[in-house]
């Protein structure tokens, strides 16, 4: 059976090292899917969830806050400086993060706060919206 080796590293800790059918994550430009062999390719990603298709059949996700996805035709690597496994995500802190973010951004004095806000609201809606995906496939 063709398999791709993929490893998911965040700034802390590797969170995911094995081998793999299929990965599917968001690209900068739209979803990506790869499959053993596939072009060499490094990109930046956007936060939202990793599917990773085991060779076994299951699946296994990772919540990655944007980062660089590496491709080589035997091995994907995507690098994160926050990645958590989906059976880590915890809907309180994601949703009280979500709401400490709402608030930031309506306080925002200058443009850098502003785009601080704006940022970290999109990381927290990202990481409720792969949590309620990671839950629907349980």
């Amino acid at each position: 059976m063709n398999t791709i080796h993929v490893d998911v590293v965040s700034a802390e800790e590797s969170i995911f090292s094995g081998e793999a059918r299929f990965v599917a994550l968001p690209g900068e430009s739209g979803e990506l899917g790869i499959f053993p062999r596939h072009t060499p390719l490094i990109t930046r990603i956007k936060p939202g969830s990793v599917r990773i298709e085991m060779a076994d059949g299951s699946e296994e996700f990772v919540f990655v806050a944007g980062g660089i996805l590496e491709v080589q035709p035997n091995c994907v690597t995507v690098l994160s400086d926050t990645a958590i496994r989906g059976k880590d995500l915890d809907d309180e802190k994601a949703n009280a993060a979500k709401a400490s973010a709402e608030e930031a951004l309506k306080n925002a004095k200058s443009e850098i706060d502003l785009a601080r806000a704006q940022s970290e609201l999109t990381v927290m809606a990202a990481q409720i919206a792969a949590l309620r995906k990671f839950r629907q496939k349980k």
